[in-house]
């Protein structure tokens, strides 16, 4: 835990300002994104402190998958159900504005705006899928 990250007090429910969304992970959870790129743009964080994605190691692996199965779940759960019409990904540093760990959950990706396309877009220098 460090008391200086925003994200790790979210994940404890020190910021009251952020809902976190029903997560079935007892490790993760999820909220709503402050600037949205897209009608539904969640971030799927883990509870417990970890670096940006240039930290990830092969022992990740299961973590990332089960980041991206909560990710699914809670669009599911706000009834959009195209999959195939999703973006997820970590923005590569330092490109990234916290220092945690978090999956970004965009959706429709169809229907990202013109600067969102170009911020999440999908294997880019800056953003990894």
């Amino acid at each position: 835990y460090d008391g200086k990250c925003v994200f790790c007090r979210i994940a404890r429910r020190e910021e009251p300002g952020t809902a976190l969304l029903p997560c079935e992970d007892e490790d993760l959870v999820c909220f709503r994104d402050i600037k949205p790129g897209a009608p539904h743009h969640y971030l799927v964080v883990p509870v417990k402190h970890m670096g940006n994605c240039k930290t990830l190691k092969t022992e990740h692996i299961p973590l990332v998958k089960r980041m991206m199965e909560v990710g699914k779940a809670v669009l599911q759960k706000n009834n959009f159900s195209d999959l195939n019409d999703v973006r997820m990904g970590f923005h590569w540093p330092p490109f990234c504005s916290i220092a945690h760990l978090h999956l970004h959950v965009l959706a429709p990706a169809s229907q990202l705006g013109f600067l969102s396309r170009l911020y999440y877009r999908a294997n880019s220098y800056w953003f990894i899928t």
